[in-house]
Parts: structure tokens; sequence; C-alpha cells
């Protein structure tokens, strides 16, 4: 089966930067789309950010020129490099794969990581 794990979570202060990692196996996953999503505490899961296999990317408006969505297929990594951080980051993040770019926009992925968790401190 297809494993996805993330990594790099922690406590940061506001207006720091922090680097997550995404770690693929079991199965190629360079033609899918790569997502990152996020859950705060009472709210839904939401879309963060996006790549597609020829590194095309879009991001959620929130996030706009502090967040970048990277990948690696031949170390079938995906990586989001998180700058200029404020509370409202603090979440879960997951990061996700699907052959669907709709489906990764709506928060929706065939596979899912564990994820791991972003606190932002002011």
């Amino acid at each position: 089966q297809v494993q996805l794990v993330e990594s790099g979570g922690g406590l940061v202060q506001a207006g720091g930067s922090l680097r997550l990692s995404c770690a693929a196996s079991g199965r190629d996953l360079r033609t899918y789309f790569m997502g990152w999503f996020r859950q705060a505490p009472g709210k839904e899961r939401e879309f963060v950010a996006t790549i597609s296999w020829n590194l095309h990317t879009i991001y959620a408006d929130s996030v706009k020129g502090r967040f970048t969505i990277s990948r690696d297929n031949a170390k079938n990594m995906v990586y989001l490099q998180m700058d200029s951080l404020n509370s409202e980051d603090t979440a879960v993040y997951y990061c996700g794969a699907d052959q669907v770019f709709g489906r990764i926009r709506g928060a929706r992925a065939d596979y899912w990581g564990q994820g791991t968790q972003v606190t932002v401190s002011s």
C-alpha cells in the first residue's frame, strides 16, 4: 500500500519559518498531484497547496507569498517551506496524493499521511 509520512512540524515563533517534508513509499507517485492540507482545532480540513508532475503549483489565498511547495521525484519527497508564520497557521498539516487536481483542490485525496503538528507562538 501507499504510505505517506510527514515530518518537520514543531513549535516556532510568529514570523519564523519551518519546512515540512513528506516521504512517499509503496507506489510510484511521480505522475500524481501532491498536496498539503491542514486542520486547526474546531475547523474543517482545508487545502493549502498542490504541485503537479510538471511542477505547476497552486496555493490557497491565505498562504500565497509565504508558503512554497516543491517535490523531488527522484527521492519520492514533497516539501512545504513555510515563511512568515503567524498564529493562524497553527494546525495539523497533512500531505496527500491524487490523480485528479480537482480532488486535491477540494481537500480530498486517495492517499493521506498521518499528519504533523505545527504550532506558532505569539
